[in-house]
């Protein structure tokens, strides 16, 4: 019995608002130390400092998981957001020294907890994740794109500028810095119009499919995404609120009938007493 209490109470911490807020301070405040540690001079001033408080958060963050572990046992392992608090934090542990010591590096990701902390975060993470399988056919249409017209360009234009366009590795990250529109005119494309005047007639398609147009869908669908998850959420929402209500209602007619049925017997114990 007093370990079910204690693990009730521990869940209303670990749940509760207050908690999370000191959790997110945290966060914020460890991001800012590890930032202040590759700056020389903070480094220099208060290096020790620096380094103790990052301990310390590195404490704190494993008392969390650890009461989390305790409050909620293997379904602690059933929430992604857990396991990937548990990954980062773990992490952390590694030595400064060592064969792993390189993966001290990303101590930084411990920020990305920031995701899993803050809601609005999670969902912008979570339609990201709902928009993937989308996004999988559009990268497959964009490869596809890539692929001709790299063999293309290759067939084209390679003899005289093999250094873009010598091979189809080489013609396709050109490609890509023409769909970021990274100095794709001066750069590239006016070079390969002195010796080639009509070569706009490719490039110029290439630009508006590529930049203007499947690029553009994959904005449409993570937008979609999100606007599918919000719809959840508040669906999910409205869901809990009417429980909450019939639940209210629920307990109102029982408190109701029960002061009827007591009424009741008062009234019968009066008679007989009469």
């Amino acid at each position: 019995m007093p370990i079910e209490s204690s693990r009730k109470m521990l869940t209303r911490l670990v749940e509760s608002g207050w908690f999370a807020v000191t959790i997110t301070i945290i966060i914020v405040i460890n991001a800012i130390v590890l930032g202040l540690e590759t700056w020389p001079p903070a480094a220099g001033a208060a290096g020790p400092l620096l380094n103790w408080i990052d301990r310390a958060a590195l404490l704190i963050f494993s008392v969390e998981l650890t009461l989390k572990f305790w409050v909620y046992r293997l379904r602690f392992f059933s929430d992604g957001w857990n396991v990937f608090d548990l990954v980062i934090v773990t992490i952390a542990w590694i030595p400064a020294s060592g064969p792993l010591s390189v993966m001290r590096a990303l101590r930084i990701l411990r920020v990305l907890r920031l995701v899993s902390i803050v809601p609005q975060m999670r969902t912008v993470i979570g339609a990201l994740f709902a928009a993937l399988p989308g996004m999988g056919a559009i990268i497959a249409v964009l490869l596809l794109l890539f692929y001709v017209a790299a063999v293309m360009s290759t067939k084209l234009f390679g003899g005289v500028f093999p250094q873009w366009f010598g091979g189809v590795g080489e013609s396709m990250y050109t490609l890509f810095q023409i769909m970021t529109l990274e100095s794709w005119s001066m750069g590239i494309v006016r070079p390969v119009m002195e010796q080639y005047p009509l070569a706009w007639i490719f490039f110029v398609p290439f630009v508006i499919i590529t930049s203007f147009a499947v690029l553009n869908l994959f904005i449409a669908l993570i937008v979609n995404s999100m606007q599918s998850v919000h719809m959840q959420d508040r669906e999910s929402a409205e869901a809990e609120a009417v429980m909450a209500h019939d639940e209210r209602e629920s307990l109102l007619r029982e408190v109701r009938s029960l002061r009827t049925e007591m009424a009741q017997l008062q009234q019968s114990m009066d008679r007989n007493g009469g």
